[in-house]
């Protein structure tokens, strides 16, 4: 992404980084499931059930 925040105008900066959006290359697509990174839990809640 352009480094915008030399820009002050809001309109222009929006500017700026829609065409370095645009440029950018294209992102690879995933490799693996989108959390399967983040800490799991074992169980969700033990006790009394809500109904």
């Amino acid at each position: 992404m352009a480094n915008t925040s030399t820009i002050t105008d809001k309109i222009e900066r929006k500017k700026v980084k829609r065409a370095a959006r645009k440029k950018a290359a294209p992102k690879a697509p995933r490799t693996g499931a989108r959390g399967e990174n983040k800490a799991k839990i074992k169980k969700a809640s033990r006790g009394q059930s809500k109904r």
